[in-house]
């Protein structure tokens, strides 16, 4: 097979006319040529994101690879921690074994951190034999990120051995820190951790490249820190790196790492050093087999249109085209639905709050974060009860532990959703992947929670009127459904939930990091409120 066009020599910092020789997988010559048509695609190497979480786009990895490969993706380093909290090594082995079934590149880390803390209940446990058995693999190319930032600095003996195992092995170091700053940050630098895609500010990414660790930036579909960082790319672009992190369908389906390249390029930053955070860092950090348009590598490959509009028109990987034009050549693979899940059915009694002050501590949501902020307020009180207060918007949360049959609910309050009549429930909650629910009253919270139940996991939202639920049969998840069918069913869902009032501009992937404990500053486990800056909960 013989493509032509416009080579970006993204190492050499060279645009020129190339004739590219492809003898079945690998490029086996490279040719400059002189006379080339003024319309002549751009070839360049295929993006690749640097950190994500696969099944918070409650996809398989195979549907995934069909909804990115459209955007120029070629290959992904992909944490399974989602899923190993729910059913531990077995979980990222189901990862791996669904992402083999795809001819795209699914590049796995070894979870650090199963459970995230000791603070909730997870459905499995990676121990430490367990990770030195993950990190023997190929598939397995570095140690997934080490939230446990805490442990780091007071040295703790199994979150040391793990790190040790991983430079046993010679493989990175995934790091989770954020907000960590000065000395506190270059002691967890210095104890082997290489990369953070956690930075709220520039400040704290300058410092921690300054300290050697690798920044990456990140554009999910509730995290994003691509403003705050990017001014940093013309100076340090050699040790940064782009990445997703969580995206949830109906973002996958308009763009991935492409609109990442797209946005930079808009501010005037040079397309070599764009192109290579986007296509060069993460193969050289990560040690991945991604071809680089070089003679003996793999034709792992993506054809543009311009460096303005950017528009992906085909993309290659071991020389097989698999999407064009913005349409995907993967089929559909359906695969088994391995599950832990069970809880029973709760009543609206369970997800009472007596009232037991003048204050209550309420969760703050930040459009677009994944921190939080606290705030002390009158509660709302019927009969002796807190209860949800619509007209100040402050409603009730809830978190119900789904590993066990009859545990009961812990309660909260949060503001910033602004539904005005209704729940939404969903049994993604980072990082236990318990079932999570914000509503404006105990029965529309019971009956969202509910319906997640007896579908074994799924998003969904519920009125007086309507009950919407997209099911997700694999790990409470993600399903093999068509994943252009779940992006529209989750576009409906997502308006729904609109409609209802939330003023989030994702609801449900907020809703999913309010169980986050290992973000500041407050949130809710199935155990209890949490105070995550001080780790530990609120009495």
């Amino acid at each position: 097979m013989i493509i032509q066009g416009k080579l970006i020599d993204i190492k050499q910092k060279e645009i020129y006319p190339a004739r590219i020789e492809i003898q079945e997988t690998k490029i086996t010559a490279i040719e400059r040529i002189q006379d080339i048509a003024t319309d002549a695609p751009l070839i360049l190497p295929g993006f690749i994101d640097a950190h994500v979480h696969i099944e918070s786009s409650m996809l398989t990895p195979t549907e995934f690879a069909r909804l990115a490969v459209v955007h120029g993706t070629v290959a992904t380093v992909s944490d399974p921690h989602e899923i190993g909290n729910v059913l531990g090594v077995a979980g990222v082995e189901f990862m791996i074994e669904n992402g083999d079934q795809s001819p795209f590149k699914f590049f796995f880390g070894a979870p650090s951190c199963v459970p995230a803390t000791s603070f909730e209940t997870a459905g499995a446990t990676i121990e430490i034999s367990d990770v030195d058995y993950l990190l023997q693999k190929d598939a397995i190319k570095y140690l997934a990120e080490m939230m446990n930032w805490p442990g780091v600095l007071h040295h703790d003996a199994t979150v040391m051995e793990k790190i040790r195992l991983a430079q046993k092995y010679n493989k990175p170091v995934d790091g989770h820190a954020p907000g960590l700053l000065g000395e506190e940050a270059l002691a967890y630098i210095q104890a082997g951790i290489s990369t953070d895609h956690e930075c709220f500010s520039y400040e704290e990414a300058e410092n921690k490249l300054k300290h050697g660790m690798k920044v990456i930036i990140r554009e999910g579909s509730a995290a994003k820190n691509f403003e705050a960082l990017v001014d940093l790319i013309p100076e340090h672009y050699e040790n940064m790196m782009f990445c997703s992190d969580d995206k949830h369908p109906d973002s996958l389906v308009v763009g991935h790492i492409n609109e990442l390249v797209k946005r930079s390029l808009q501010k005037g930053i040079d397309v070599f050093k764009v192109l290579q955070m986007a296509c060069v860092n993460p193969v050289e950090h990560y040690n991945l087999e991604v071809g680089q348009l070089r003679i003996g590598d793999d034709a792992d490959f993506i054809l543009i249109d311009s460096l303005e509009s950017f528009q992906v028109q085909q993309t290659y990987i071991k020389g097989t085209c698999l999407a064009e034009n913005g349409l995907s050549k993967l089929d559909n693979i359906k695969t088994a639905h391995p599950n832990n899940f069970k809880a029973a059915l709760k009543t609206a009694d369970q997800f009472k709050q007596q009232n037991l002050g003048n204050l209550i501590p309420v969760i703050e949501v930040l459009n677009g974060a994944l921190i939080t902020h606290r705030s002390d307020l009158p509660p709302k009180i019927i009969d002796g009860y807190n209860v949800s207060d619509p007209e100040r918007d402050i409603l009730k949360i809830a978190v119900v532990n789904r590993y066990e049959k009859n545990a009961d609910p812990a309660i909260a309050f949060i503001k910033n959703f602004g539904i005005k009549e209704g729940a939404i429930a969903s049994s993604v909650a980072h990082d236990s992947h318990n079932i999570i629910c914000v509503g404006t009253d105990d029965a529309l919270i019971t009956s969202a929670v509910n319906s997640i139940i007896q579908s074994k996991g799924g998003i969904a939202a519920v009125t007086k009127d309507k009950t919407a639920v997209i099911e997700l049969p694999i790990a409470g998840l993600m399903t093999d459904e068509d994943g252009y069918t779940i992006s529209k069913n989750y576009i409906d869902l997502d308006r729904m939930v609109k409609q209802m009032g939330c003023t989030l501009e994702a609801p449900f992937m907020s809703l999913s990091f309010m169980a986050l404990l290992v973000i500041p500053s407050l949130k809710l486990s199935d155990l209890g409120l949490f105070d995550a800056t001080n780790f530990k909960f609120i009495s």
